[in-house]
């Protein structure tokens, strides 16, 4: 990098916030105190495959033996960071054609094996799980290791009202407030202090490879520029030097000046939500419907660079459709919020999506390659192919999805129901390569229970079959795809397989009742009605009125 006159400016990434936080508060276990702990404790046994990179295997038996983690729990962390960070969809699909190859438990466990993560990277996810915790400061008192007396579910509480996932301004807020035990955490044993502080001093040295593994949650430019530099590489800017105390000699940062420069240069993420609500791009996907007052709003970020993943975010969707197949929906972050008795169609390859406040609504998306979060929703369908689902505080609501990890049911949520993926558009399967998903293996039927509650064997259901109908998307698209990936479940086949059966014999009836045109005539009317009749009760005459596009000349933007 060529010098510049203006100094680097840095931001938290918003991916692992967004992407690789839980969005509930964490297990106490995995406070500040025993995470620099578990550091400790994998610096000692580098030699048995805790560092630099941590295993799998000797990742379980920390949390599993140590911080006393449910083993599911432990492994929901572990494959959580794992892959946020494997993003290539080739890398994806090998793994997913790998767990679907195990007979058993045995051989999922030993294929797990195989995999590791980088150790201080780790614990920094780890840490940033605290974002979600109403208050940190019991976190700084602990015993030595938890004891089993004090064992308590994996995740308690209520989730927050606000989510903190999305809010650039509250992952500023936190690094900040908690750098100077962040950088704690990755110092090496010898440059803290003796006493049972275990205190950095003036003198502490910060490693170069501890700084790459703070670029996990930084990154900047340097003189407005916009090519994104992840931290490390910022940090080794000759300029940067005298600020940051870098020497070539130890190559290591002064504990003192790195914290100070990262502080001085930390600003709001131009890439996050703040940024798209204020100056992102306004799209009118929607129209004004008569009769209300409030209008719906779709913005997109108007700043994007190849390194960051766009935003698109549509609120106050209000009794209509919106359907979309675009360019700039192909890898964003998706916020859907307070969208009410309306069916949303997005047919693009994701990133993530967020489903916010909503009601009464349809929901069918294209595949996602991270998170499908849902929040305080009531009444609503989501129709998804995603790598993982999870719900808090939802009531009524149904999920069809086809995904390798098991949907994450968190806290405050009631009779919520589960059904597999039922349906398709031609351009699906060349969506789902995008983004690295296959059809095996497929978890619909297997949520955990993340969240311990009372009343957890009422929470939720597996759709019955015969409630179980399949879903037909009404546009016409390019594509090769054209029955639901990966079928369905025997059960769910047959229930359609019958009603496709009495169809037919309806049909025939008709054909050989050898009815006079009059009396066809009367009995298409008949028929009319009824379906009229019954498009009124269920409120789907509404959802075919919004099929009707637009009158030429209403303002539409391409988007």
């Amino acid at each position: 990098m060529e010098a510049a006159a203006a100094p680097v400016r840095l931001w938290v990434r918003t991916e692992p916030f967004l992407v690789g936080v839980l969005p509930v508060p964490p297990p106490p276990r995995l406070s500040p105190h025993y995470l620099r702990k578990t550091a400790a404790y994998a610096r000692e046994r580098a030699a048995e495959g805790c560092f630099p990179r941590l295993s799998w295997p000797c990742w379980r038996r920390i949390a599993c033996g140590k911080l006393q983690l449910d083993c599911g729990l432990a492994w929901l962390y572990f494959e959580r960071f794992h892959t946020l960070l494997r993003r290539d969809p080739l890398r994806r699909l090998e793994w997913a054609e790998t767990e679907a190859a195990c007979a058993s438990a045995d051989e999922l466990e030993q294929e797990r094996s195989k995999l590791s993560v980088d150790t201080l990277q780790f614990l920094l996810f780890l840490y940033i799980q605290q974002v979600n915790k109403v208050s940190l400061r019991r976190s700084l008192i602990g015993e030595e290791w938890p004891s089993l007396r004090t064992r308590s579910p994996s995740l308690t509480g209520k989730s927050a009202s606000e989510n903190k996932n999305w809010n650039d301004q509250d992952h500023c807020a936190f690094v900040q407030s908690h750098l100077l035990e962040m950088l704690e955490l990755l110092l090496e044993p010898e440059q803290l202090r003796g006493d049972s502080s275990s205190h950095p001093t003036h003198r502490s040295l910060v490693s170069y490879e501890a700084v790459c593994a703070l670029s996990f949650l930084i990154e900047g430019t340097v003189n407005k520029s916009r090519t994104i530099h992840p931290l490390h590489e910022l940090a080794l800017w000759q300029p940067c030097h005298r600020q940051n105390g870098y020497s070539k000699v130890s190559r290591a940062f002064s504990f003192p000046r790195l914290e100070r420069w990262l502080r001085s240069c930390l600003t709001t993420n131009p890439f996050g939500m703040t940024a798209c609500l204020k100056s992102g791009k306004k799209l009118t996907w929607t129209q004004q419907v008569e009769g209300t007052i409030r209008r719906a709003k779709v913005a997109c970020s108007s700043c994007v660079a190849p390194e960051v993943f766009p935003m698109v975010i549509v609120s106050q969707v209000y009794k209509q459709t919106l359907a979309k197949s675009s360019g700039t929906l192909v890898g964003a972050h998706v916020r859907l919020h307070r969208c009410n008795e309306s069916f949303i169609y997005l047919l693009s390859p994701l990133r993530s999506v967020t489903i916010e406040k909503c009601r009464n609504s349809t929901f069918v998306l294209g595949p996602v390659q991270a998170t499908v979060h849902v929040h305080s929703c009531d009444n609503i369908k989501v129709i998804v192919i995603c790598h993982c689902l999870s719900l808090s505080s939802t009531a009524g609501c149904t999920f069809y999805i086809l995904t390798p990890t098991q949907p994450l049911i968190l806290s405050g949520n009631k009779t919520v129901s589960f059904a597999p993926f039922h349906t398709h558009y031609p351009m699906l399967e060349d969506h789902m390569a995008q983004v690295g998903l296959a059809t095996l293996p497929n978890y619909w039927d297997s949520p955990m229970l993340v969240c311990k509650e009372s009343s957890a064997t009422r929470i939720f259901r597996l759709l019955p079959p015969s409630d179980f109908y399949a879903f037909v998307i009404p546009f016409e698209m390019e594509g090769d795809t054209t029955e639901t990936p990966g079928g369905l479940p025997r059960a769910y086949q047959k229930v359609l397989s019958q009603r496709e059966r009495k169809l037919q014999i309806w049909q025939r009836t008709v054909k050989e009742a050898s009815l006079t045109e009059d009396q066809r005539n009367q009995l298409q009317i008949l028929v009319e009605d009824k379906f009229n009749e019954w498009l009124a009760q269920t409120g789907n005459r509404e959802q075919l009125d919004s099929l009707i596009p637009p009158a030429v000349g209403s303002k539409q933007a391409a988007g």
